[in-house]
């Protein structure tokens, strides 16, 4: 297989299957409990947000239903902001969707109070140059002195140490595979073609937010922040929150 690229990703967002589980979880998870507390401590309801992968809008309706009338949704598959319209009309609530790509934000600088990126979604953009990018076009856009909260996960705290351990060995040989661009990259086969998520840990992150400008204001495990439902645990395994600022100077 060729190096992981976005068109891949994409292909796999875009595939019914996914669509579906993510509209599920949509319709029937809303907000995590952990980014109810952080979302709902660090922006106001009057906040002008920028949601970035999107999904089926499972973020955007959990802030809508909690007053935030300001957030615009948007996703890098069609298919998804598609799933998140739809969605939004059968509730009639009023959020705005479109399709978004994330190292490439057709946008102002400077003109959201906020920006979130949920369920480790920066994590699934492939090489570390265009997940810097995403994060410089986030950074620009958001006005200074704004927030900006998203999750990944961290190797060093992970239930797959011996998964990890092995894949060093891999990469100190040589024997990796080759669709993998950096140590930390793990694809896996599905029947909705290949998921990809780079895995990174808490230094490699701190020092990525550095080079783009961003001040780390804290970095906590969903574990850590309270007791998730059976339903969100089975969803989706623990993750690291990041609640980063633009400095105001």
């Amino acid at each position: 297989m060729d190096a992981m690229d976005v068109k891949q990703v994409k292909a796999y967002f875009d595939s019914d299957g996914v669509v579906d589980y993510y509209a599920q979880a949509a319709a029937n998870l809303g907000l995590w409990a952990s980014e109810e507390k952080i979302l709902t401590r660090v922006f106001s309801a009057e906040d002008s947000l920028l949601e970035l992968g999107c999904g089926a809008g499972r973020i955007a309706i959990g802030l809508y239903e909690l007053g935030f009338r300001n957030v615009l949704a948007t996703d890098y598959s069609r298919s998804m902001v598609a799933q998140a319209r739809d969605l939004a009309k059968r509730l009639n609530y009023t959020i705005h969707c479109r399709v978004c790509d994330a190292t490439q934000l057709e946008f102002e600088d400077n003109v959201f109070d906020g920006a979130i990126f949920g369920f480790n979604g920066l994590m699934q953009i492939p090489q570390v140059e265009q997940r810097e990018q995403a994060l410089r076009e986030v950074f620009r856009v958001i006005r200074p002195g704004a927030w900006f909260v998203f999750t990944t996960h961290d190797r060093e705290r992970s239930a797959h140490r011996d998964f990890w351990a092995a894949e060093a060995m891999r990469w100190q040989y040589g024997t990796e595979k080759p669709e993998l661009d950096d140590f930390g990259d793990r694809t896996e086969s599905t029947d909705h073609g290949a998921h990809f998520m780079h895995v990174p840990t808490v230094a490699e992150m701190q020092a990525l937010l550095a080079r783009v400008g961003f001040h780390v204001e804290a970095s906590v495990m969903r574990s850590e922040l309270g007791k998730e439902s059976a339903e969100v645990e089975a969803f989706s395994d623990d993750c690291r929150f990041w609640v980063v600022q633009k400095p105001e100077s």
